[in-house]
């Protein structure tokens, strides 16, 4: 299957929301339909993090979507760029859609001197994992939330 990345666009909303419904469920969250409006609003503007980019099959059909923002650090003098969120169909897995998402923040991250390109994910997540274990490298950090 071949696979194009491109930046998401205001005629993307319906194939979005579809797939980002999907990654909510899939992590067991439920936002308010605010939120779902602000995340777009935010995702249109360019000079606003977060910044999205879409996966699409042969055919024009959207199959994927990532968001990704950057930030300052205290440890470099460039950002670092965090790979928020990544969600591709079903059907369209193992098919390099992943790869391709996160490669293309990986590029945007070098066009912006992120020193570091990074991301979460939870256990139980294996499918990704077996993915992510192929394109980046798990760190001795473990993550705390506030009680």
């Amino acid at each position: 299957m071949s696979v194009t990345i491109r930046p998401l666009a205001e005629t993307d909303r319906a194939d979005w929301e579809e797939r980002w419904r999907k990654y909510l469920i899939f992590y067991e969250a439920e936002l308010p339909p605010a939120q779902m409006e602000a995340n777009w609003a935010r995702l249109m503007d360019p000079a606003t993090d977060p910044h999205g980019l879409v996966a699409v099959d042969g055919g024009g059909n959207m199959i994927g979507i990532t968001h990704y923002l950057f930030h300052a650090s205290t440890w470099t003098m460039g950002p670092y760029c965090y790979l928020q969120d990544l969600y591709v169909d079903e059907a369209a897995r193992g098919t390099g859609a992943g790869r391709a998402l996160i490669e293309a923040v990986y590029a945007a991250a070098d066009d912006a001197g992120a020193s570091q390109v990074y991301w979460l994910t939870q256990h139980f997540n294996d499918t990704a994992r077996r993915l992510y274990d192929r394109v980046g490298k798990t760190t001795p950090f473990i993550k705390y939330n506030r009680h």
